[in-house]
């Protein structure tokens, strides 16, 4: 292999809850890592903030009143969880934890085996975590090699959005529905997804926040779009699950009343259009599946959906151990295929790993609203970059 850099070693972000419920996020100097004969070194030069990636890295903590200490790359930020936050977190006590689900880079160094000397000197992305580093090792299975041309910022984000996009219409395929209802709409992921609808002719109804939301998916070709802040929403969700028939979502928030709005407009969809009366309502079943966590609170159920319906925890990762290597490889190849338009992305910026522990920053990056994603830039400013 080649050597990357005078340096053994890099800067890499990292996260710890304390037992004491306090949250410190710091920069720690680690070994530049050395690929074994089937991986490769990746230099990160683009890293996605993804909500998963802010749960890890801020544990819920409240950084609001969150303090810095040290200067630029010594610098270590801390914060308080809160009490009903830190309940679920005792396997991560005073555990230093890297961050970052997926990330883009150039293979600067590479193990003896063929397929991982075919990509050195080539841009790839990666899923492996610990990808707030300046250097991540992986193997060459978890690489998918970037179109020639193709930037890392461009393939930051080929893993989690995409794939997740893909995995919504699989499941749908799979479960035996014929259309879908997905929630915060407007942000990349749903975007990715309405793209995906567009071409395969799939029903797609979106649930937005506001009418620069809905102008936004509109732009796109969306044709089902509802704006759960409209007075007339519950009606309008009625009218596009009656026009779809679609019987499965996928819901972003996680918290509140949502999937039990979604569930009592998809039964009242069904029972518009049944011939009979049944006591128990219809006997089509009706799906939502919470893949994130952007609402907080428990998830309300109003049981006014009748009998045949379900709630359910949804995530890419153990869908695609589902399907297998093969079905999965096959939708790693598309997302190549189609990385600059189906899958394109778009961020409001870029930071360096010194910046991402900036308070003001911190603020910045860690809102939940659409338009607001950020990619973190490892190298960015450093010597040897």
């Amino acid at each position: 292999m080649t050597d990357p850099t005078d340096s053994r070693t890099g800067l890499q972000l990292r996260s710890l809850v304390k037992s004491t419920g306090e949250l410190t996020v710091s920069l720690t100097r680690v070994p530049t890592p050395v690929p074994g004969p089937n991986e490769v070194l990746i230099r990160v030069d683009a890293a996605p903030i993804n909500p998963s990636d802010l749960g890890l890295l801020l544990a819920g903590a409240d950084m609001a009143a969150a303090a810095r200490s040290g200067t630029a790359h010594d610098s270590v930020v801390t914060a308080r969880v809160p009490d009903a936050a830190l309940r679920g977190m005792t396997a991560r006590f005073d555990v230093s934890m890297p961050v970052g689900n997926e990330g883009a880079g150039m293979v600067v160094a590479a193990g003896a085996s063929a397929a991982a000397q075919a990509l050195l000197g080539h841009t790839v992305a990666a899923l492996g975590g610990a990808m707030y580093s300046q250097y991540r090792c992986v193997p060459v299975d978890a690489c998918l090699p970037l179109p020639a041309g193709a930037s890392a910022a461009e393939g930051a984000s080929a893993f989690v959005n995409p794939l997740t996009a893909l995995g919504m219409v699989e499941t749908m395929r799979r479960e035996g529905h014929t259309a879908l209802v997905h929630t915060a709409a407007a942000s990349n992921l749903g975007q990715m997804l309405n793209r995906i609808c567009i071409q395969e002719r799939i029903a797609l109804v979106n649930i937005v926040r506001s009418d620069a939301q809905i102008e936004l998916l509109r732009s796109i070709g969306a044709t089902q779009v509802c704006n759960s802040g409209s007075p007339t929403y519950i009606q309008d969700l009625i009218a596009a699950l009656t026009a779809t028939g679609a019987t499965l979502a996928f819901d972003a928030i996680g918290g509140g009343k949502l999937a039990g709005q979604i569930l009592m407009c998809m039964e009242a969809a069904l029972i518009a259009k049944a011939t009979q009366y049944s006591r128990y309502g219809s006997s089509t079943h009706k799906q939502v599946y919470v893949y994130g966590g952007l609402g907080a609170g428990p998830i309300e159920l109003n049981r006014s959906f009748g009998m045949a319906w379900g709630v359910g925890g949804w995530l890419v990762t153990p869908f695609l151990q589902k399907i297998g290597p093969a079905a999965t490889l096959q939708l790693k190849q598309r997302v190549a295929a189609e990385l600059a338009t189906t899958f394109a992305s778009r961020y409001a910026g870029v930071i360096s790993l010194a910046e991402a522990l900036n308070p003001e920053v911190i603020a910045v990056y860690s809102k939940a609203s659409t338009g607001h994603k950020y990619l973190i830039n490892p190298n960015l400013g450093l010597a040897g970059s």
